[in-house]
């Protein structure tokens, strides 16, 4: 058996979008005092507050994921939903390319769960971050073997891998 988590993205862009969120709630309740705000401003604020609370969701559920392999199949949570399919309930694995890594479909009868291998987020040539798992090409090696899938179709860069 073994556990794998996601790579940790830094809380620097969550604390900036609170704090943009914040000076413009303090900004906009100082002019109110003064005189009514036109509908801009506070949509403008809602978009503010709406995009702060949508990064600190997607921390949350990425500090709470994780993948477990284990001897009778693959264990995933993501903090909302827990998933546990046995090797023989998988029926298709299906990756296509995403913006960083690769992007992995797990499907089996019932349910179905998705991640990322590895990707570098990369700025003026420096890795700036780091997403997914970084043991996800191994994490979709060792569920391909121990699922006994096969590479069905490929076009392009997107792979099927499943059952006679």
């Amino acid at each position: 058996m073994k556990t794998y988590t996601p790579e940790l993205i830094p809380r620097q862009g969550e604390i900036t979008a609170w704090a943009l969120a914040a000076l413009a709630g303090a900004g906009q309740y100082f002019l109110s005092l003064r005189s009514s705000l036109p509908f801009w401003a506070w949509f403008f604020f809602g978009i503010l507050a709406f995009s702060a609370l949508s990064i600190s969701f997607g921390n949350w559920m990425d500090r709470h994921t994780l993948i477990r392999l284990e001897e009778k199949g693959v264990a995933y949570e993501n903090g909302l939903r827990k998933t546990f399919l046995t090797w023989d309930a998988i029926r298709e694995i299906r990756t296509a390319p995403a913006r960083w890594g690769i992007s992995v479909q797990v499907v089996g009868l019932q349910s179905h769960f998705a991640f990322s291998t590895l990707g570098e987020m990369q700025f003026q040539g420096q890795v700036r971050g780091r997403t997914g798992f970084s043991e996800g090409a191994e994490i979709l090696e060792r569920i391909i073997q121990s699922t006994g899938l096969r590479m069905m179709d490929r076009k392009g860069q997107f792979t099927t891998y499943s059952r006679n």
